[in-house]
């Protein structure tokens, strides 16, 4: 019987045991390989994966071993499924994170699911995939980086806002709508244009609107004409940082809350939101040359991303949840976290 050199197949149970009983007869694998229609070079790597630590050639034990390794190697990676893949290399060129892509494919592709960390270790595994998607990421590093921090104490410059230390509960847990953080997207260093930037801490709904300068004037009127159109139900409060431009924040005539200097996490929901803008605004980039029309539809793509924390719904489904129940309305995806 010739031996097939085009395509290779595991030996079948009826191989093993005619391998077995021909061994016993004291045949030579060269022999027994033309018997079969094998390699004499198969037989022997089967004989040596099957009888390790001195045990015997045993025709069931081997074929045993085969079945439950070929099953374990049958679970495909998700991102070697062609329709998982396409869909996380269309959604990565959207911007979206890979978080969200895990979220978003579980809600829209029934049966299939993939993670955030499968993602990024498929992304920086070789310097090819590195190239064509780390380009995609939030801060498009070569490299994946920790966080890191600074603690620096300084003399507050708006000592009239209330200090974060004493913000309610409900608004530090997010049970409570219609809270915001706000603060400068600034351009580069010899330009004055900035956008500012304002977020509802449940919803993360976001309102963006460009400014001439950043001085207590233009923020201002920036944070009327975001926060003003809104239900008064949206709007409660106002947490700031310590900067120059939020000393007329008294005529908001809202609660205000301030950080702690140098503390720009505590109100790290619209840090988190500007670090978001910045994929597609990059620092040093001039913000004069962006139109009205450019902001609004950054503003509209903003609110129509899904976010993990939403359990994936986008900030404008979440709000549109709030506002179509009543007040007391909480749901699933809210936690005290």
């Amino acid at each position: 019987m010739g031996m097939s050199l085009t395509t290779y197949s595991h030996l079948s149970l009826v191989e093993r045991e005619r391998l077995f009983g021909l061994l016993k007869q004291g045949k030579s694998l060269r022999n027994i390989g033309k018997e079969l229609g094998r390699s004499h070079t198969s037989l022997a790597r089967e004989i040596k994966r099957n009888s390790k630590y001195g045990r015997a050639y045993i025709p069931c034990r081997a074929q045993a071993r085969y079945e439950r390794v070929t099953v374990r190697q049958r679970r495909k990676g998700p991102l070697k499924n062609p329709g998982v893949y396409l869909y996380v290399r269309e959604h990565l060129r959207r911007g979206w994170s890979p978080q969200t892509i895990a979220g978003r494919l579980y809600l829209e592709v029934p049966g299939e699911s993939i993670t955030g960390e499968t993602i990024y270790r498929y992304i920086y595994q070789t310097a090819k995939r590195r190239k064509q998607f780390v380009k995609y990421l939030t801060h498009a590093h070569t490299k994946r980086r920790r966080l890191t921090g600074r603690s620096v104490q300084k003399a507050p410059r708006i000592p009239f806002a209330i200090l974060i230390d004493h913000r309610p509960t409900k608004i530090n847990t997010r049970e409570s709508l219609g809270h915001w953080e706000t603060d400068l997207m600034e351009s580069r260093r010899d330009c004055p244009v900035a956008l500012c930037v304002s977020t509802e801490r449940v919803t993360r709904y976001v309102r963006i609107t460009k400014i001439h300068n950043k001085t207590a004037g233009e923020k201002n009127r920036s944070v009327h004409t975001s926060l003003a159109p809104l239900p008064d139900r949206l709007v409660r409060s106002v947490t700031i940082d310590n900067g120059s431009e939020n000393t007329g924040c008294f005529d908001w005539g809202l609660p205000v809350y301030r950080c702690n200097p140098y503390h720009s996490w505590e109100k790290g929901t619209v840090e988190n939101t500007i670090g978001r803008i910045r994929r597609y605004i990059p620092k040093g980039t001039d913000l004069d040359r962006y139109s009205p029309a450019d902001i609004q539809r950054l503003e509209d793509m903003m609110n129509n991303t899904p976010r993990k924390c939403l359990n994936y719904l986008t900030p404008k489904e979440s709000l549109l949840q709030f506002l179509k129940y009543k007040p007391t309305y909480k749901p699933k995806w809210c936690t005290s976290k």
